[in-house]
């Protein structure tokens, strides 16, 4: 490698505006980019490492925050007292960044193509012409299918993984030196993941430009990067080349990192905390193979709670302006059984119908055809009331609980809301009551009863999400994607409480997620979705040893392994 450095970050520390004074949020920071490198930054929200490519970018909010001290320069200029016109024309031509979130980083009233012949305009003095071929080329080159086509297409109209690619074109278009790259592929499937990072492999050793790659997963970063930086509470706790660190682990810090991610090869019978290995109190307690079968008997023996038969769902859209109604199958002819105290779970990648198919169980979407039937009843058909009434039954934890979270109600509130509507408890003062047991037993507590919503970090409002959707005592849970926004190690602790909780109340889990090692950490079974169909259904051991579906394989062999 050659060590010549690129960017030099010297002693950088950034702080923000708290009530009346700057409090430092990144301290001391010291780091070098070379020339031609994948440098990995691992660590939690909250650690620093966005926030300082924000500073590196020039992007931080003006008004409520500050580069208190250090120093940042690019190829001997010194980043930190340069105008903002200079940064204008340093960004996009000399650093250019891909955020994490596409769709809110694309302009939805433009067509793909015109955002990045934009920038194509703003840096080069290429003609209109000349622009549209470049822009053509960009999106061959980041594998976009038809590139034609697609240039005239809106973000609303392409898939997750094509607004990324689209999102990589923009970054690369003026041949910049550094790449920062912030969590590019968190929200995309694990397939789609995979082809990001080979993509990003690709056109760094072609144009030998270096890339800065954030992330939280240790895993994903050892697939992709040189040398890795490990941030923790806005310091450098480690740094060196990649394999060492992820088969050598030197700090507590990532060695919790490591170990919070569900293993394939194992399971254990809880996942390890950041906490146990700050507290020394690790219990590395195996679930053995007859432990398993001993505990699906019981389960087994009796009958279904919940029957899924050859269940349909359409949606109909129209072909232009006055064009005929065209039928969309999105779950197509499934059926399955889940007994209670199972976990049963849902895996496939965007648009597979997973989501559809929970909604259809919830009875949030009705199935255009087949049967659901719940205790032996058949639910499809029932009226408001009954509807009502099973909703204390089934309940769902959502994806992102802040927005399934009043804002202005505090949690304590929030958590008796739903056993007053279900006439739970005599009065106000046992909901009361029993909204304090249960904030205790998500790890919460009495203290945060009056604390509203936007007091919590993402790992706690989940754990009050859980809160609400225990408060009815259901006897079955969907959970939606209930931990793919969180980081690794508070995924591990919201796991491992729905694990306890299962043990605690019996619940019945139906664990929808595109996160397979996740899936099959939580799982007694495993049903395999694509296009709407299953695929596959088996023991979930059995489903990753021996999967019996080229897609399941596919979907295995796309697994970040470190």
């Amino acid at each position: 490698m050659n060590k010549q450095a690129l960017l030099s970050v010297k002693n950088l520390t950034i702080s923000f505006k708290r009530e009346k004074e700057f409090v430092p949020v990144v301290h001391h920071l010291s780091y070098d980019l070379f020339e031609n490198e994948i440098l990995g930054i691992v660590g939690e929200s909250g650690s620093g490492k966005s926030v300082s490519s924000l500073a590196i970018m020039g992007l931080l909010p003006k008004v409520i925050s500050q580069i208190s001290k250090g120093s940042i320069v690019l190829e001997g200029n010194e980043l930190t007292t340069i105008s903002e016109k200079k940064f204008q024309q340093i960004r996009g031509n000399e650093i250019a960044m891909i955020f994490q979130e596409p769709m809110s980083s694309l302009n939805p009233s433009m067509k793909c193509g015109s955002q990045v012949a934009e920038i194509l305009h703003q840096h080069t003095g290429l003609d209109s012409k000349k622009v549209k071929q470049e822009v053509l080329s960009l999106f061959e080159k980041v594998k976009l299918p038809n590139p034609e086509e697609l240039y005239s297409k809106y973000p609303h109209q392409i898939s997750g993984g094509q607004k990324q690619r689209v999102m990589i074109a923009m970054a690369i278009a003026c041949k910049p030196k550094i790449l920062i790259a912030d969590e590019p592929t968190t929200a995309l499937d694990v397939t789609v993941q995979k082809e990001i990072i080979q993509l990003l492999k690709e056109l760094q050793t072609e144009t030998k430009m270096s890339i800065l790659f954030i992330s939280h997963d240790l895993s994903l970063i050892s697939e992709i990067a040189n040398r890795v930086l490990v941030m923790y509470k806005g310091e450098i706790v480690e740094q060196g080349l990649a394999k060492e660190i992820f088969e050598n682990p030197q700090h507590t810090y990532t060695q919790a990192l490591i170990a919070s991610r569900p293993s394939l090869d194992f399971r254990l019978k809880r996942l390890p905390t950041i906490q146990d290995f700050l507290e020394k109190t690790i219990v590395n307690d195996i679930v053995t193979e007859a432990q398993r079968k001993e505990a699906q008997t019981l389960i087994y023996a009796q009958p279904p709670l919940l029957e899924v038969r050859n269940v349909e769902k359409e949606y109909y859209s129209t072909m232009g302006l006055f064009g005929k109604k065209v039928a969309f199958k999105a779950v197509h002819d499934v059926s399955f059984k889940i007994y209670e105290g199972e976990t049963v779970g849902l895996v496939g990648e965007s648009g597979c119908g997973k989501s559809t198919l929970g909604n259809a169980i919830l009875q949030l979407d009705k199935a255009t055809a087949g049967h659901i039937l719940y205790k032996g009843k058949d639910i499809t058909h029932l009226d408001t009331t009954e509807i009502r009434k099973l909703r204390k039954e089934i309940q769902i934890i959502f994806q992102d609980p802040y927005s399934s979270l009043n804002p202005r109600i505090p949690i304590g509130k929030a958590i008796m809301e739903p056993m007053q509507v279900h006439g739970l408890f005599a009065n106000d003062k046992e909901r009361k009551a029993k909204a304090i047991e249960i904030l205790d037993r998500v790890g919460l507590g009495e203290a945060f009863f009056n604390r509203y919503p936007h007091e919590f970090s993402g790992g706690q409002r989940q754990r009050i999400g859980i809160a609400r959707t225990i408060a009815l005592q259901p006897k079955l849970i969907v959970c939606d994607e209930s931990v793919s926004a969180l980081d690794i190690s508070v995924q591990a602790q919201v796991l491992n409480l729905l694990n306890e909780l299962k043990e605690n109340f019996g619940f019945t889990y139906i664990f929808i997620s595109h996160d397979l090692a996740v899936v099959k950490y939580m799982s007694d079974q495993v049903i395999v979705m694509n296009k709407g169909k299953i695929e596959e259904m088996a023991d979930a051991d059995e489903v990753y040893a021996n999967p019996k579906s080229e897609y399941t394989k596919k979907l295995i062999d796309a697994i970040p392994k470190g």
